[in-house]
Protein backbone atom coordinates (compact mmCIF):
# COMPACT_ATOMS: atom_id res chain seq x y z
CA UNK A 1 0.00 0.00 0.00
CA UNK A 2 1.08 3.78 -1.35
CA UNK A 3 1.74 5.38 2.04
CA UNK A 4 1.41 9.36 2.20
CA UNK A 5 5.03 9.99 2.74
CA UNK A 6 5.44 8.31 -0.58
CA UNK A 7 3.44 10.07 -2.32
CA UNK A 8 5.09 13.11 -1.26
CA UNK A 9 8.37 12.13 -2.41
CA UNK A 10 6.88 11.22 -5.72
CA UNK A 11 5.20 14.79 -6.38
CA UNK A 12 8.61 16.03 -5.21
CA UNK A 13 10.46 14.15 -7.53
CA UNK A 14 8.08 15.60 -10.27
CA UNK A 15 8.82 18.80 -9.41
CA UNK A 16 12.36 18.70 -9.19
CA UNK A 17 12.68 16.68 -12.95
CA UNK A 18 10.27 19.92 -13.92
CA UNK A 19 12.30 22.74 -12.51
CA UNK A 20 14.82 21.51 -13.72
CA UNK A 21 13.83 21.09 -17.70
CA UNK A 22 12.73 24.64 -17.21
CA UNK A 23 16.49 25.89 -16.49
CA UNK A 24 17.55 24.34 -18.99
CA UNK A 25 15.26 25.41 -21.16
CA UNK A 26 15.97 29.28 -19.74
CA UNK A 27 19.25 28.62 -20.30
CA UNK A 28 19.10 27.92 -23.90
CA UNK A 29 17.14 30.68 -24.48
CA UNK A 30 19.55 33.69 -23.46
CA UNK A 31 20.72 34.25 -27.14
CA UNK A 32 17.64 33.13 -29.07
CA UNK A 33 16.69 36.19 -30.82
CA UNK A 34 17.87 39.85 -32.30
CA UNK A 35 14.68 41.45 -31.24
CA UNK A 36 14.89 44.29 -29.35
CA UNK A 37 12.44 45.95 -27.52
CA UNK A 38 10.72 49.49 -28.51
CA UNK A 39 11.24 52.07 -25.14
CA UNK A 40 9.56 50.37 -21.95
CA UNK A 41 8.17 47.00 -22.65
CA UNK A 42 4.48 46.11 -21.20
CA UNK A 43 4.55 42.49 -19.73
CA UNK A 44 1.57 40.18 -19.74
CA UNK A 45 1.04 36.56 -18.40
CA UNK A 46 -1.30 34.21 -18.80
CA UNK A 47 -1.96 30.41 -17.49
CA UNK A 48 -4.19 28.25 -19.85
CA UNK A 49 -4.51 24.88 -19.98
CA UNK A 50 -4.68 22.95 -23.68
CA UNK A 51 -7.57 21.07 -24.89
CA UNK A 52 -7.76 17.48 -24.63
CA UNK A 53 -8.43 17.07 -28.26
CA UNK A 54 -5.87 17.02 -30.43
CA UNK A 55 -6.92 18.83 -33.48
CA UNK A 56 -6.41 22.72 -35.04
CA UNK A 57 -9.73 23.49 -34.25
CA UNK A 58 -8.87 23.16 -30.47
CA UNK A 59 -6.05 25.12 -30.52
CA UNK A 60 -4.65 27.22 -27.18
CA UNK A 61 -4.99 31.29 -29.15
CA UNK A 62 -1.53 32.77 -28.02
CA UNK A 63 -2.64 36.53 -29.21
CA UNK A 64 -2.66 38.75 -32.08
CA UNK A 65 0.76 39.49 -33.77
CA UNK A 66 1.40 43.01 -34.88
CA UNK A 67 4.09 44.36 -36.02
CA UNK A 68 6.96 46.28 -34.01
CA UNK A 69 4.24 45.82 -31.19
CA UNK A 70 3.69 42.35 -29.74
CA UNK A 71 5.97 39.34 -29.28
CA UNK A 72 4.21 36.21 -28.36
CA UNK A 73 5.64 33.37 -26.42
CA UNK A 74 4.58 29.97 -25.23
CA UNK A 75 6.15 27.58 -22.70
CA UNK A 76 4.73 24.11 -22.38
CA UNK A 77 5.53 20.22 -22.20
CA UNK A 78 4.35 18.06 -25.16
CA UNK A 79 3.21 15.02 -22.77
CA UNK A 80 4.06 11.71 -23.01
CA UNK A 81 1.76 9.76 -24.89
CA UNK A 82 0.11 12.83 -26.38
CA UNK A 83 0.81 13.43 -30.11
CA UNK A 84 0.95 16.86 -30.59
CA UNK A 85 -0.09 20.72 -29.10
CA UNK A 86 -1.55 23.40 -31.43
CA UNK A 87 -1.41 26.72 -30.90
CA UNK A 88 -3.71 29.42 -32.96
CA UNK A 89 -2.58 33.68 -33.86
CA UNK A 90 -3.76 35.94 -35.72
CA UNK A 91 -0.95 37.90 -37.68
CA UNK A 92 -2.91 41.86 -38.00
CA UNK A 93 -0.73 42.66 -40.63
CA UNK A 94 1.01 41.09 -44.28
CA UNK A 95 4.89 40.98 -43.53
CA UNK A 96 8.27 38.89 -42.26
CA UNK A 97 7.43 37.00 -39.37
CA UNK A 98 10.22 35.10 -37.17
CA UNK A 99 10.04 32.14 -34.70
CA UNK A 100 12.36 31.20 -32.04
CA UNK A 101 12.59 28.10 -29.92
CA UNK A 102 14.58 26.57 -27.45
CA UNK A 103 13.85 23.01 -25.47
CA UNK A 104 14.43 19.45 -25.94
CA UNK A 105 15.59 17.99 -28.89
CA UNK A 106 13.46 15.86 -31.04
CA UNK A 107 10.79 18.38 -31.35
CA UNK A 108 8.81 19.04 -35.03
CA UNK A 109 6.84 22.17 -35.63
CA UNK A 110 4.49 22.88 -38.56
CA UNK A 111 3.03 25.97 -39.41
CA UNK A 112 -0.13 26.19 -40.70
CA UNK A 113 -2.60 28.92 -42.46
CA UNK A 114 -6.17 29.01 -41.74
CA UNK A 115 -6.97 26.28 -44.37
CA UNK A 116 -5.02 23.85 -42.52
CA UNK A 117 -2.25 23.85 -44.98
CA UNK A 118 1.44 23.33 -44.28
CA UNK A 119 3.43 26.93 -44.71
CA UNK A 120 6.54 25.83 -43.31
CA UNK A 121 8.00 22.41 -41.31
CA UNK A 122 11.41 21.78 -39.45
CA UNK A 123 11.20 18.45 -40.97
CA UNK A 124 14.55 18.29 -42.64
CA UNK A 125 13.11 15.72 -45.41
CA UNK A 126 10.01 18.21 -45.99
CA UNK A 127 11.34 19.94 -48.85
CA UNK A 128 10.19 23.68 -49.67
CA UNK A 129 8.52 23.69 -46.75
CA UNK A 130 11.27 23.25 -44.82
CA UNK A 131 13.13 26.13 -46.51
CA UNK A 132 10.12 27.75 -45.70
CA UNK A 133 11.03 26.95 -42.01
CA UNK A 134 14.84 27.82 -42.41
CA UNK A 135 13.10 31.42 -43.43
CA UNK A 136 11.08 31.43 -40.52
CA UNK A 137 14.23 30.94 -38.01
CA UNK A 138 15.72 33.59 -40.24
CA UNK A 139 12.92 36.18 -39.56
CA UNK A 140 12.38 36.19 -43.32
CA UNK A 141 8.73 33.90 -43.99
CA UNK A 142 6.60 36.71 -45.83
CA UNK A 143 2.64 36.00 -44.44
CA UNK A 144 -0.52 37.65 -45.22
CA UNK A 145 -2.37 38.89 -42.57
CA UNK A 146 -5.21 36.45 -41.02
CA UNK A 147 -5.08 33.50 -38.68
CA UNK A 148 -2.57 30.96 -39.00
CA UNK A 149 -1.50 27.69 -36.45
CA UNK A 150 1.34 26.13 -34.99
CA UNK A 151 1.70 22.54 -34.56
CA UNK A 152 3.95 20.82 -31.71
CA UNK A 153 4.89 16.95 -32.41
CA UNK A 154 8.08 15.01 -32.37
CA UNK A 155 10.25 14.36 -34.82
CA UNK A 156 9.99 10.88 -36.67
CA UNK A 157 11.58 8.07 -34.86
CA UNK A 158 11.00 9.93 -31.14
CA UNK A 159 9.02 7.28 -28.70
CA UNK A 160 5.54 9.30 -28.15
CA UNK A 161 6.35 7.97 -24.50
CA UNK A 162 9.03 10.41 -24.28
CA UNK A 163 7.93 13.99 -22.72
CA UNK A 164 8.98 17.07 -24.59
CA UNK A 165 9.78 20.73 -22.83
CA UNK A 166 9.79 23.90 -25.47
CA UNK A 167 9.68 27.57 -25.80
CA UNK A 168 8.26 29.09 -28.73
CA UNK A 169 8.38 33.23 -30.00
CA UNK A 170 6.47 34.50 -32.27
CA UNK A 171 7.87 38.36 -33.52
CA UNK A 172 7.56 40.85 -36.45
CA UNK A 173 10.38 43.81 -35.56
CA UNK A 174 10.73 45.22 -33.00
CA UNK A 175 7.97 44.91 -29.74
CA UNK A 176 6.66 47.47 -26.77
CA UNK A 177 4.09 44.70 -25.73
CA UNK A 178 4.89 40.83 -24.45
CA UNK A 179 2.28 38.30 -24.01
CA UNK A 180 3.75 34.91 -22.42
CA UNK A 181 1.09 31.59 -22.06
CA UNK A 182 1.76 29.47 -20.00
CA UNK A 183 -0.13 26.01 -21.51
CA UNK A 184 -0.74 23.33 -18.87
CA UNK A 185 -2.00 19.77 -19.53
CA UNK A 186 -5.68 19.38 -19.84
CA UNK A 187 -7.43 17.92 -16.70
CA UNK A 188 -9.15 14.53 -16.57
CA UNK A 189 -13.07 16.30 -16.95
CA UNK A 190 -12.63 19.20 -18.87
CA UNK A 191 -14.99 19.67 -21.30
CA UNK A 192 -12.78 20.60 -24.44
CA UNK A 193 -15.84 21.64 -26.94
CA UNK A 194 -16.19 24.49 -24.26
CA UNK A 195 -13.11 25.91 -25.38
CA UNK A 196 -13.85 26.96 -29.25
CA UNK A 197 -15.09 30.19 -29.90
CA UNK A 198 -17.49 28.71 -32.50
CA UNK A 199 -19.36 26.99 -30.00
CA UNK A 200 -18.86 29.93 -27.14
CA UNK A 201 -20.68 32.32 -29.99
CA UNK A 202 -23.54 29.67 -30.67
CA UNK A 203 -23.86 28.89 -26.84
CA UNK A 204 -24.55 33.16 -26.78
CA UNK A 205 -26.58 32.71 -29.52
CA UNK A 206 -28.75 30.48 -27.60
CA UNK A 207 -28.82 31.71 -24.41
CA UNK A 208 -29.34 35.21 -25.90
CA UNK A 209 -25.92 36.98 -25.09
CA UNK A 210 -24.02 38.57 -27.42
CA UNK A 211 -20.07 38.31 -28.92
CA UNK A 212 -17.70 41.43 -29.03
CA UNK A 213 -13.95 41.81 -29.83
CA UNK A 214 -13.33 42.67 -26.51
CA UNK A 215 -11.64 39.17 -26.05
CA UNK A 216 -9.11 40.00 -28.69
CA UNK A 217 -8.49 43.65 -28.22
CA UNK A 218 -7.71 42.70 -24.07
CA UNK A 219 -5.01 40.31 -25.19
CA UNK A 220 -3.48 43.43 -27.11
CA UNK A 221 -4.25 45.97 -24.22
CA UNK A 222 -3.59 43.03 -20.85
CA UNK A 223 -7.65 43.43 -20.48
CA UNK A 224 -9.85 41.33 -20.49
CA UNK A 225 -8.64 38.92 -22.73
CA UNK A 226 -6.76 36.47 -20.43
CA UNK A 227 -3.27 38.00 -20.07
CA UNK A 228 -2.57 39.55 -17.06
CA UNK A 229 0.42 42.27 -15.98
CA UNK A 230 1.97 39.77 -13.56
CA UNK A 231 5.52 40.60 -15.52
CA UNK A 232 6.97 38.31 -18.67
CA UNK A 233 8.12 35.06 -18.13
CA UNK A 234 10.13 34.90 -21.21
CA UNK A 235 11.36 38.08 -21.12
CA UNK A 236 15.33 39.06 -20.83
CA UNK A 237 15.41 35.79 -22.11
CA UNK A 238 14.26 35.73 -26.21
Amino acid sequence: MVGMSDISGLAQSLQTSIDAAMKRVQEQAKQATDAKPSGEVQEYEQTVRKSALNAAPFATNVGTLVKDTSRLNVLSTLAANDPADFYKFNLATPGEVALGRVGDTGVRVQLMDKQGKIVADSNSEAGATYDAYKKFEAGTLSLDRGDYTLRVSRDKGVAAKEEKNYGLQLRMGDYSKDYDTIAKQPVKGDNPLQQTPQLQRLTSLLTGGTTTSSGALGILTGGSGGYSGRGSLLNGLF
